[in-house]
């Protein structure tokens, strides 16, 4: 997680300069988004709260998308991170959503993706979506990767990049 610290205190200070606020959720990484953005001190003036989206039944009860929310889209896809970046940006009243989802490995998933998937999605007044293979199976480093990955697109929908 020290690795991600950096990023997650230049955008906390972001956040916190700019008076908005932030909700995540993320699958793949586990929390560890979650983890390094509260692990900066102050953290409580942009960080509204987050939800680790693991399975359909998690889906459901921490961001309210049922099956009918999920008509067309599957898990692990750009168009499903999307919507769940901004289910939990609208859920929280934040300024800012963000939502990884995919496939941490050491196996792929039930979709079809391998491991080292993953789909990101920030949805505010900047929308960005990106989709990252790492072509690995370690678990730890995938879910790294991806958390870091997810940092950098916020950070990007920050400066208004992409």
């Amino acid at each position: 997680m020290e690795t991600l610290l950096p990023t997650a205190t230049t955008l906390g200070a972001a956040l916190s300069a700019r008076n908005e606020t932030l909700a995540v959720a993320e699958s793949s990484s586990g929390g560890l988004v979650a983890a390094a953005l509260l692990s900066v001190p102050g953290a409580s003036a942009y960080f509204l709260g987050g939800a680790v989206v693991y399975t359909a039944a998690a889906r459901s009860a921490l961001v309210g998308l049922d099956e009918a929310a999920m008509t067309g889209l599957r898990s692990a896809s750009e168009d499903y991170a999307r919507l769940l970046a901004r289910t939990v940006r609208t859920r929280h009243g934040a300024t800012w959503g963000i939502a990884e989802t995919g496939a941490a490995g050491p196996s792929g998933n039930r979709y079809g993706d391998a491991a080292g998937h993953s789909c990101l999605a920030v949805s505010g007044p900047v929308e960005l979506v990106a989709t990252i293979e790492t072509g690995g199976t370690d678990r730890i480093t995938n879910m790294r990767t991806f958390a870091r990955a997810l940092l950098d697109l916020l950070g990007d929908a920050l400066a208004g990049r992409r």
